[in-house]
């Protein structure tokens, strides 16, 4: 009886964690479009400004907002880090 518990166990943990979609933000941008479709909504990051998302959303099912994973490759290192790093170079 545990055998065919533990199959089902099993199958049914790969059922779910197959469903789950991947992430669509692409962190190098900070701003995406999420466009409704009759096959669904669909959400794109390619923007570098709100501007430049705008203007292609424009007529269509489209709403432009703020990249939540948006990872900055502008920031300059912390200090602390910049030790660190000088520390392992020798």
């Amino acid at each position: 009886m545990r055998a065919p518990i533990g199959t089902i166990l099993v199958m049914g943990m790969m059922l779910t964690t197959s469903a789950v979609p991947a992430q669509t933000y692409d962190p190098r941008y900070p701003v995406c479009v999420q466009v409704a479709t009759i096959e669904g909504p669909s959400i794109g990051c390619g923007y570098g400004t709100l501007a430049q998302c705008q203007a292609s959303a424009s007529g269509r099912g489209a709403q432009c907002f703020a990249n939540p994973y948006y990872t900055h490759a502008n920031k300059r290192a912390s200090r602390r880090a910049n030790q660190r790093h000088q520390s392992l170079n020798w």
